[in-house]
């Protein structure tokens, strides 16, 4: 795994952080610097500390699946993918159907997002973070450098929540699906991508 896909998987994996930030940035009551670097903080750690996790554990079988780490950092990856686009397009139409049927749901949802206490931000970090999980289970696969790994997810993480807040207190949750979207689509091309190469060093055996 290259440098430059080693970071669209970061930004990609920050997706969720970045729209639950948009959440608290639209609904926080604190200042909006606060607000960013609480999640930040939250959210960067958890995105580092689940894919090391995740390593630790992939790493005792990795000498058993090396011969097929492209296949399995494709499926996981291409899981994740459609896990986080499905998901984001059922908010979507939850809310729109809510909307249409003059159902508002946003007073219980916006006291949820507007707190920055232990309890709500350890289930938003862990919730947020499950799919870095997985994901270090394909650097195990494929020997990736764990440390530097962790690294860019950590920063890039801390740094969408950090600007997710600020953007949620100025335009509110508007993008908030699509950025979900858009980091499902980018977890599918990477994963394509590792598994196109891998085809592609076969043939050329």
């Amino acid at each position: 795994m290259t440098s430059i896909d080693l970071l669209f998987l970061a930004i990609a994996l920050s997706m969720d952080a970045f729209a639950v930030s948009i959440c608290k940035g639209l609904a926080s009551k604190e200042g909006h610097i606060k607000t960013g670097l609480v999640c930040g903080i939250w959210f960067g750690l958890f995105q580092a500390l689940m894919p090391a996790l995740g390593w630790l554990l992939g790493s005792s079988v990795a000498g058993y699946v090396n011969k097929y780490s492209a296949y399995i950092a494709f499926v996981l990856l291409a899981f994740l993918g459609i896990k986080m686009i499905v998901e984001a397009v059922r908010e979507y139409l939850e809310d729109k159907k809510a909307a249409s049927e003059g159902i508002c749901n946003c007073s219980s949802k916006d006291e949820k997002n507007a707190s920055l206490g232990f309890k709500v931000m350890l289930v938003f970090a862990i919730a947020t973070s499950i799919d870095a999980l997985a994901a270090g289970l394909s650097f195990a696969a494929m020997e990736a450098n764990i440390f530097i790994a962790v690294s860019f997810i950590g920063v890039t993480t801390f740094l969408f929540s950090f600007v997710g807040s600020a953007l949620g207190a100025k335009i509110g949750g508007k993008f908030q699906y699509k950025a979900e979207i858009a980091g499902g689509v980018i977890l599918l091309c990477i994963g394509a991508k590792i598994l196109i190469e891998h085809i592609l060093e076969l043939i050329a055996k």
